[in-house]
């Protein structure tokens, strides 16, 4: 069996539960040579055995939790916060700062609540930008940068893994469109849903020209983006290493090395090598693992009464047309590196064979419901696509002066709703402190929701919310 902590270390951290409450910090008080975790990336490969994904699990749990210093590499005063590598044009005095980051010791620092891999309060907002036109940026002037509070991370596995099925869902409707359309001689219309989502559809000529005007809520290339508030990040491993660089100024071999840039120490601040591609597969697998919410009964009958209300209610306002409270997941087996990795990310085309985790073999993913077919029917009130959900008459979601990966200023990816009891503050500013504020911020394509749940009585509005406290986080 392959091991991926020091024995000692297994024996020190015992049986510690998956989500276990953030701890200050995980490694030995008198350590201060560095990450003292490692992983074999060449050792991934195929589908691990359970006692191996255990092991590398615990393995990116304890580095979630770590608090980086700058024994481990933390700081970047000559990098930028960029998604690609990219150079400071003068180097920071100060290591941490809001404004542009580094702006946290650890994962867990902000995805905390209710405990490790979770949301984060108002307080732990971070400054986001992408990374280009104003890559060197160290203000909080929303000219600069967009303000955002930090989401869970619970049920994300399954969230690529819907994800990806999506995308191949599409590009094998698209693919069949062009066959047609070659074969027929005529302009073909691609009606392009999956898992039952609408994504508009593409007109495809028998030159192969394809006319996306009728693109609804992804990209042109078709792939599903589940990550980030925009829906403009792929995979967990791209999220991982983004944040890694963003947020700890710990700069990954895989996007920051001399393969890559030519450097052995692009951030210049004295430390090379600082995160191996096998500790980025065990963040990743630590986070594609974390349980799924899942609704949760009150221990008060009355209110379990006002929550079933409140579900028809719910569906009734026209909320679960975007908040669609189930999709089938066909496959449990999570791939790393995945298919929808990009550039600067490593690749399954990278490494012999990619790792497997096979998540049926997870305690956790017995409870979840399942289909007439047998499929996980996975329950994140959610659909993974970008909705306009702002405009001239309610324009609180639309308040960025940025866009972000080209995605207008006024569109987000539908907010997955699991966990929202226990995950307060929101909006993707995290300045909305009520559920019934946060519904009544609702635009654009959402405004005949929102115009609904305003006219309901008093009863059947506070029902709603009584069922929205029903989805709980993993406790």
């Amino acid at each position: 069996m392959r091991k991926f902590l020091p024995a000692f270390l297994m024996a020190l951290m015992g049986g510690v539960a998956l989500a276990s409450p953030v701890t200050f910090i995980e490694r030995a008080p008198y350590d201060e040579t560095g990450i003292d975790v490692a992983v074999d990336q060449s050792a991934l490969h195929g589908i691990l055995p359970e006692a191996e994904l255990t092991d590398l699990v615990e393995a990116g749990r304890r580095l979630f939790n770590t608090h980086f210093t700058t024994n481990d590499g933390a700081g970047r005063p000559l990098a930028t916060q960029a998604t690609i590598p990219t150079h400071f044009k003068h180097p920071r005095e100060i290591v941490f700062q809001r404004a542009s980051g580094p702006d946290a010791n650890a994962c867990s620092s902000c995805h905390n609540k209710p405990s490790s891999g979770g949301a984060g309060d108002f307080t732990a907002n971070v400054f986001t930008s992408e990374g280009t036109e104003s890559a060197d940026f160290d203000s909080v002037d929303p000219q600069f940068s967009n303000e955002r509070n930090t989401n869970h991370m619970f049920g994300s596995g399954l969230m690529e893994l819907l994800a990806r099925e999506m995308t191949g869902d599409l590009h094998a409707q698209r693919d069949a469109g062009f066959a047609e359309a070659m074969k027929s001689g005529e302009p073909v219309r691609v009606d392009l849903v999956t898992k039952g989502i609408s994504f508009g559809s593409i007109s495809i000529s028998p030159n192969g020209v394809i006319d996306v005007s009728q693109l609804d809520g992804v990209d042109q290339d078709l792939v599903v983006r589940a990550f980030s508030q925009k829906g403009v990040i792929p995979s967990l491993r791209m999220f991982t290493l983004n944040a890694l660089n963003a947020h700890h100024g710990i700069e990954a071999d895989e996007r920051f090395g001399a393969a890559m840039t030519g450097e052995m120490d692009f951030d210049g601040d004295g430390v090379i090598n600082e995160l191996s591609p096998g500790l980025v597969s065990a963040l990743v697998a630590y986070q594609a693992t974390l349980p799924s919410p899942l609704p949760t009964p009150f221990d008060n009958s009355e209110w379990n009464a006002m929550a079933k209300q409140g579900s028809a209610v719910f569906a009734e306002a026209g909320c679960a047309s975007c908040h669609v409270p189930a999709l089938p997941l066909y496959d449990l087996k999570f791939a790393d590196p995945g298919p929808l990795d990009s550039a600067g990310t490593l690749a399954a085309g990278d490494v012999p064979e990619p790792a497997l985790y096979d998540l049926s073999q997870l305690d956790w993913v017995a409870a979840l419901p399942r289909d007439e077919n047998g499929d996980v029917l996975v329950p994140m009130f959610g659909d993974l696509k970008r909705h306009e959900i702002a405009d001239d008459r309610t324009s609180h979601f639309g308040n960025e002066l940025m866009s972000q990966g080209f995605v207008p200023r006024s569109t987000f990816i539908t907010a997955e709703l699991w966990g929202v009891a226990d995950t307060a503050p929101y909006g993707h500013r995290g300045d909305l402190t009520t559920l019934d504020e946060a519904i009544r911020a609702h635009g654009g394509e959402a405004a005949a929701s929102r115009d609904a749940y305003a006219d309901l009585s008093e009863d059947d509005r506070n029902a709603l919310l009584t069922f929205l406290k029903t989805l709980r986080m993993p406790q």
